[in-house]
């Protein structure tokens, strides 16, 4: 008997159909991956389960009886729970508040006793083998530990069909490992996982199954077994040519000024004296694990962080750069690392989030040239290849990969010599990673200098011409690409071992 079976599920939205007659169905105790491209359907039928959506047609089946799920309460009373890759947690609550929200335990007077709740949520914690103090406020905690509390969450409230969307998109190795160990430990106690990720070596290391979604319809159930890790890429893209990403060897010149330096830059406690140089043409990576300050230096190089001191130099020019519109211009851009919250109006459309950082382009005399704003959109659409290419749909009916392909079009259209990319492929599916990181190595060609801030080592070793360590706020190593032999070895470099 499925722990969860879905029948022949039929959705549309605004006439146009994105869930098309799928069966999906997951065994008791079992880890099944859901793949697909961005806008697959993947995140609709989970949200169909979770009863954020109703389906126009077909049947759902909870330990093989009929459920009707129009709302959360519902998933909930089913034991369905669900993981989401933006956090739902409230960050000055305690993990034990956070854990029982909503379902506060109460004394004898009916009134809320955190006493209760922390014991209990200490009682969640043991059970799967978590380690947190439930006393502190979620705020303190590491990204790892917030999804461990996440999912303590869940577990409190007897999920039995537990949901995990992207859960390990902003997580260190390390921090992987710990929250694979849970999940062994929950499947083991009989909770079934569903694991949504784009990333492939992941769904091979703790999946069981796989199911994997296409343009809505489902393309193969299988177990992981009998599917390399190119059939599934095939399944996923509908193409068996994806290009995976290999370093094509460059010559950068390095016997000029730099476009960019930085000489011993320091911004509050988390960027120490940093020194970095970067020339025309060049794309540099920052490797760390996370809270290494990554992140912290480029915010404080594009004036989002305020300075202690150090110095900044564009093509060998002195600048203080003390807000974004500084940094702007002097001929710099950043894609952040939030997209939603960071780097688009999630409620504007396509056109008007491209404009946002073009008006002065687009106006005469303070007057918009509506003619040139229309092509200037459209070409960008185009170019970027949107979809759909809607330049009036709003963003927050795109999906993340196309969200993210909105954000990179409207910064590359300010044509920026400096462009700095903070985790530019969080979230998205594997051929838009490819197309991303193809669209890096075309900016470098056309001589823009780029820096990119990743956690998927093999992004930052398919593209990159040099690669920074950076500890605890600090550049530690400085390593050409031919010096790196391979991901393992990047990551022994990342944790202190030298190989």
């Amino acid at each position: 008997m499925n722990a969860i079976e879905m029948k022949e599920i039929n959705k549309s939205f605004f006439g146009t159909p994105v869930l098309k007659d799928v069966n999906f169905s997951v065994l008791p105790g079992e880890i099944h991956g859901l793949a697909g491209e961005n806008g697959a359907g993947k995140s609709t039928l989970m949200k169909i389960l979770q009863g954020v959506y109703t389906m126009d047609s077909g049947l759902i089946e909870v330990a093989g009886s009929p459920a009707e799920i129009s709302s959360f309460q519902d998933a909930r009373q089913y034991g369905i729970g669900m993981v989401f890759q933006e956090f739902s947690l409230i960050p000055e609550l305690t993990v034990a508040q956070n854990i029982f929200l909503n379902r506060e335990p109460t004394n004898k007077f009916r009134l809320i006793s955190d006493r209760s709740s922390i014991a209990k949520a200490h009682k969640v914690l043991e059970s799967v083998g978590i380690d947190i103090d439930v006393t502190v406020k979620v705020s303190t905690l590491s990204r790892a530990f917030q999804q461990l509390t996440e999912i303590a969450k869940a577990i409190a409230a007897e999920a039995k069909i537990l949901i995990l969307d992207e859960p390990t998109a902003s997580l260190a190795k390390h921090e992987v490992d710990s929250l694979f160990k849970v999940l062994k430990q929950l499947t083991a106690s009989g909770v079934s996982i569903i694991y949504i990720s784009h990333r492939m070596d992941e769904i091979y290391q703790i999946c069981d199954r796989i199911t994997i979604l296409r343009d809505g319809n489902l393309v193969a159930v299988d177990s992981l077994k009998n599917l390399s890790p190119q059939e599934v890429i095939a399944h996923i893209t509908g193409r068996k040519d994806v290009e995976m990403l290999s370093y094509e060897g460059r010559e950068v010149d390095r016997r000029s000024t730099p476009v960019l330096k930085v000489v011993e830059l320091s911004a509050g406690d988390r960027v120490k004296k940093v020194s970095i140089e970067l020339h025309a043409g060049e794309v540099l990576g920052f490797a760390g694990l996370m809270g290494s300050g990554r992140t912290e230096i480029l915010r404080a190089i594009f004036g989002l962080d305020k300075v202690g001191s150090g110095k900044i130099y564009i093509n060998g020019e002195e600048k203080t750069i003390k807000n974004p519109r500084e940094a702007k211009g002097v001929g710099m851009a950043l894609i952040p690392e939030d997209r939603r919250r960071q780097g688009l109006i999630m409620e504007h459309s396509i056109s008007t989030n491209i404009l946002s950082a073009n008006l002065e382009k687009l106006s005469h005399f303070s007057f918009l040239n509506f003619q040139k704003i229309n092509q200037f959109s459209q070409t960008a659409i185009t170019d970027f290849e949107i979809r759909p290419p809607e330049a009036k749909r709003e963003v927050k009916l795109l999906s993340g990969g196309n969200q993210q392909k909105v954000v990179i079009a409207k910064w590359v259209a300010t044509n920026p010599s400096i462009i700095l990319m903070d985790e530019p492929t969080v979230g998205v599916d594997i051929g838009t990673k490819v197309e991303i990181m193809k669209l890096v190595r075309s900016l470098a060609a056309q001589g823009k200098s780029i820096i990119v801030v990743s956690s998927e080592l093999p992004e930052l070793l398919g593209v990159c011409d040099r690669i920074l360590i950076v500890k605890n706020g600090e550049v530690t190593d400085s390593l050409e690409r031919y010096e790196i032999r391979d991901e393992d070895h990047l990551q022994l470099m990342l944790q202190g071992i030298n190989a």
